[in-house]
C-alpha cells in the first residue's frame, strides 16, 4: 500500500499519511486546520513488515484503507520528575 506523507509546518514532529497524493479533503477540516500547511515529505510503500519510526505500520494501513488517512503526532514525553530514580535510602 502506497503512502504519500507530509509534514506540518505548524506542529513539529506531527506527519499526515495519505492514501492518495494530496488528497487532503479525506482529512477532516478539524484534523486539517490544526495543523496550517502541510509539507509533502516522501512517498512510500508500507507493507506489513515495515518499520516505521514511530508508527506501527498495520495501524497505518488500517487507517490508509478505512479513513483515507493516518495522523502521527509527536511523541510524548513524560515528566523526569515522575519517575523512581532509586536514590531513596
Amino acid at each position: 500500500m502506497q503512502a504519500y506523507v507530509y509534514k506540518s509546518i505548524r506542529k513539529p514532529d506531527t506527519y499526515v499519511f495519505l492514501a492518495a497524493r494530496d488528497d487532503f479533503e479525506r482529512v477532516p477540516e478539524s484534523v486539517r486546520l490544526p495543523l496550517g500547511t502541510l509539507q509533502f515529505v516522501m512517498e512510500l510503500a508500507v507493507t506489513p513488515e515495515r518499520k516505521l519510526a514511530r508508527s506501527d505500520a498495520q495501524v497505518v494501513r488500517t487507517n490508509l484503507a478505512a479513513r483515507g488517512y493516518h495522523l502521527q503526532m509527536p511523541p510524548t514525553m513524560s515528566d523526569p520528575m515522575t519517575s523512581d530514580w532509586g536514590t531513596d535510602g
